[in-house]
């Protein structure tokens, strides 16, 4: 059997265990092997393939890994419930004020209130929400 083959083995080998531990070292020491197979596939000798697959193995484990790592890790960012809402683009069906006034929010019909005390928004108009408190959204006049 050639050497590259064992090297593919191995290397299949290797990303079965992965595949069992999900821990991301054998996956990466797996694609060190595929380095020693790529070494004894164009001429390399055993020395040569052995050194290019510990070299690759390290370093895919002093760099992907901990980047992968990182990567799965991450906390997502999907807001749910009113936290959905703030940020979300109103039309005013009656006039809103600092005292108070009716929105059509994502399909609802809610109570809001203007952020600036002194602003009012008329009938019509579309606003941004700034935050809800209760059951009531704070909106500002939308840009453009």
């Amino acid at each position: 059997m050639t050497a590259w083959i064992v090297w593919i083995l191995a290397a299949l080998v290797l990303g079965g265990i992965e595949v069992a531990t999900l821990n991301l070292v054998f996956v990466m020491v797996a694609v060190g092997a595929v380095g020693g197979a790529l070494t004894a596939l164009v001429g390399g000798p055993m020395v040569a393939q052995a050194v290019v697959a510990a070299v690759v193995a390290v370093g895919m484990l002093a760099v992907v890994r901990p980047v992968a790592l990182r990567h799965l890790q991450q906390r997502g960012t999907l807001r749910t419930g009113v936290a959905a809402l703030v940020g979300a683009r109103a039309v005013v069906l009656e006039r809103v004020d600092a005292h108070g006034g009716r929105i059509k929010l994502a399909g609802e019909v809610w109570s809001a209130r203007t952020y600036d005390p002194s602003a009012v928004v008329d009938q019509g108009a579309e606003v941004d929400v700034v935050s809800i408190e209760g059951a009531t959204a704070v909106i500002m006049a939308a840009d453009g």
